[in-house]
């Protein structure tokens, strides 16, 4: 049996370009060869301790009190990392800006911007912090945000973390009831929360939705009220002591602070909440910090003198990793908008050009969609910028062309893969790794990242699922509300008992890439071949004809399996027997015969999580016949109307075969 060559890598790194980079030399600074990524990850992930201190030295972490050891128990769940340490995430967020460059830049869709200097944003970030203080904030207590993707969430966030107190934080696209899902369950001592947001042309007030939430929070002793769009805020009706935002950010006070131990809790993140009351899971000073100073200082490469821009929004992790952004000394840009305004869907790209922006970060479906729609990045002067950096679903190998010839040949296209639970990423690319088109470089720095079989084995060149054999500092604390552990350990450790699962199936190349193939409980199973949905998604998508798609692998009572792919159209499409068949043959040519859906059916729209994420498993089981509420949260959904919708298809379906409906 013949071995097929390994594929030829889209990019090599440049030599210089290695040499100069800070992950090489990091690995100088740890004695190892800062051209050999291999080597560095397998001394990252079999000398747990030696590499974790390198970091900790390398970015000179200043620890009001010392670490003892630097990790006490080398188990999951339960590693203890930097035992004895205290510091303080703001004290490193704040320390490394210059007092009078950019260290923030407020954009939005309108192309109005502002700037704060480091000396700026420290002034304002201790004023709040000692509004919070005299508001009766202490530490370990909760300050929750209301807000968009604007500096006035960095500035809260940092004053509440130099105080210990806990953050948390959604955007203001999600309904009341929602956010008071997400915080009622951390019994918050302040709000902050602003008069409303831009969207696609749109001022959205948030003034009555902000101060229902308040209401719904018994627990606050104020809101802080933030005047970003221009609406007044009504002078009475308020649940709780207000004060304007423009008094809290502007007294003249001295910044200090708090020493907390090193897994002090910083922030609580929320799953997405499609299953049920959204998890709240917990992060600490420490953990985050150590690993977003490797995530963004060595595998993005960031630095003094760098401007990221990532759009997200406040919900999803990539705010918390745009925050991080300033541990590394480099400028982070906010932005409040649509990624694509339909009075000028390359705004984003004329931003990055206008801002001299060095590391530009979006999702797939927006590069897919750039491509489709004929958007050209390059008109723009995008000379500054080095590296797109990609992430929230499967980047399909297409993107990279598109990428060289519009954006430009010099700049690297770097796809990774993460999860909120971790805060960071488990794969991705760096300075000093290939790139493949349609794959990621490698398991990131400290992941012992595999990909196991059924019988937990770890596999090369097969779809296995992904897990981490060993610890990383930027694991969960623990679950918010879970005091015995049950629900954290429950989430990711029954499958292989001190092994993280975390749910995604996943290839671990023989060359050393990364292959995602999307959610492992959502996989595709013809004839016992296993496929992720991710690789049907991506050649559908890439047709002219198609703005998205989804597919869905129903188990049936009478044991049968049925595959239907749900499409949307582009405007003027239509879905005759010519695109069936174009579908079917795309997918059986790029992908498998075995693949082949069943049904092509035109949808309405494929509902998301909000941040994102495609809802393959709730829609599989609404076709399956399970009830909406057992399945999924409509208010954790971009599109409600649409659970609807599938909920209704299956009903259809089921009366047509005559199958009972789903407990």
């Amino acid at each position: 049996m013949t071995t097929s060559p390994d594929p030829v890598p889209f990019t090599t790194p440049d030599p210089k370009d290695v040499a100069d980079s800070r992950i090489a030399d990091f690995a100088r600074h740890a004695g190892l060869d800062g051209t050999d990524y291999a080597a560095l990850h397998h001394w990252s992930v079999t000398d747990l301790e030696g590499f974790w201190r390198a970091v900790w030295e390398y970015f000179d972490i200043d620890a009001d009190t010392p670490y003892e050891q630097v990790l006490a128990e080398d188990t999951m769940p339960g590693a203890r990392w930097f035992t004895g340490a205290t510091l303080n995430y703001t004290h490193h967020a704040l320390r490394n800006l210059p007092d009078d460059q950019s260290a923030v830049i407020a954009l939005d869709e309108t192309c109005a911007a502002y700037e704060l200097t480091g000396s700026q944003l420290r002034v304002q970030v201790a004023s709040v912090a000692a509004t919070l203080r005299d508001l009766g904030v202490r530490r370990g207590d909760r300050v929750v945000g209301y807000l968009p993707n604007t500096p006035h969430a960095i500035v809260a966030f940092l004053a509440a973390a130099s105080l210990g107190a806990v953050w948390s934080v959604c955007g203001q696209d999600y309904a009341p009831t929602a956010a008071a899902d997400r915080f009622a369950q951390l019994e918050p001592t302040v709000l902050v929360a602003t008069d409303g947001y831009l969207f696609n042309g749109t001022t959205h007030d948030r003034r009555a939705a902000a101060l229902e939430l308040a209401g719904a929070l018994p627990t606050l002793k104020a809101t802080l009220l933030v005047d970003h769009v221009g609406l007044p805020w009504p002078s009475h009706d308020h649940p709780s002591l207000v004060v304007p935002w423009e008094d809290a950010s502007t007294r003249s006070e001295e910044l200090t602070c708090a020493p907390v131990p090193f897994d002090h809790p910083l922030w609580v993140v929320f799953s997405s909440g499609t299953t049920g009351l959204p998890k709240g899971i917990v992060h600490g000073h420490g953990g985050v910090l150590l690993e977003h100073l490797k995530t963004l200082g060595l595998h993005s490469d960031l630095g003094p003198g760098d401007r990221l821009l990532w759009y997200t929004t406040t919900h999803w992790m990539m705010w918390n990793l745009i925050a991080s952004t300033l541990l590394t000394g480099a400028t982070t840009c906010t932005y409040d908008g649509s990624p694509a305004p339909l009075a000028q869907p390359d705004i984003l790209w004329k931003l990055a050009s206008r801002h001299r922006v060095t590391v530009f970060g979006t999702s797939p479906q927006y590069l897919l969609g750039m491509a489709k729609f004929g958007i050209n990045p390059a008109v723009h002067d995008l000379s500054s910028v080095r590296l797109v950096g990609c992430t929230g679903s499967a980047l399909p190998a297409s993107a990279h062309p598109w990428v060289r010839d519009h954006v430009g040949e010099g700049v690297l296209l770097a796809s990774t893969s993460g999860g909120t639970d971790i805060v960071s990423g488990f794969a991705g690319s760096a300075p000093n790794t290939p790139i493949w088109a349609g794959e990621l470089s490698a398991p990131n720095l400290g992941v012992a990242l595999a990909a196991y079989d059924t019988a937990g084995l770890p596999v090369t060149d097969q779809v296995g699922e992904l897990v981490v054999t060993r610890p990383m500092p930027s694991m969960p604390l623990y679950f918010w509300n879970d005091p015995d552990g049950t629900r954290y350990h429950d989430a990711y450790f029954t499958a292989y008992p001190g092994i993280w699962r975390h749910g995604d199936w996943i290839t671990r190349t023989r060359h050393g890439s990364v292959i995602v193939h999307g959610r492992s409980d959502s996989t595709l199973n013809r004839n016992g071949v296993r496929l992720g949905s991710a690789d049907i998604h991506d050649i559908v998508e890439r047709l002219p004809e198609i703005t998205e798609a989804l597919v869905i692998g129903a188990e049936e009572p009478d044991g049968g399996h049925w595959m239907p792919l749900f499409v949307t159209l582009t405007a003027g499409a239509v879905l005759d027997d010519d695109l069936r068949t174009q579908i079917k043959d795309a997918i059986r040519s790029g992908v498998s015969p075995r693949h082949v859906p069943d049904e092509i059916l035109e949808v309405p729209g494929i509902p998301h999580t909000r941040t994102g994420k495609k809802l393959e498993v709730p829609v599989k089981r609404l076709l399956q016949g399970a009830q909406v509420e057992a399945v999924v949260n409509p208010a954790a959904v971009d599109a409600p109307d649409l659970i609807d919708y599938y909920a209704r298809l299956g009903t259809e379906r089921r009366a047509r075969n005559q199958t009972p409906d789903a407990v």
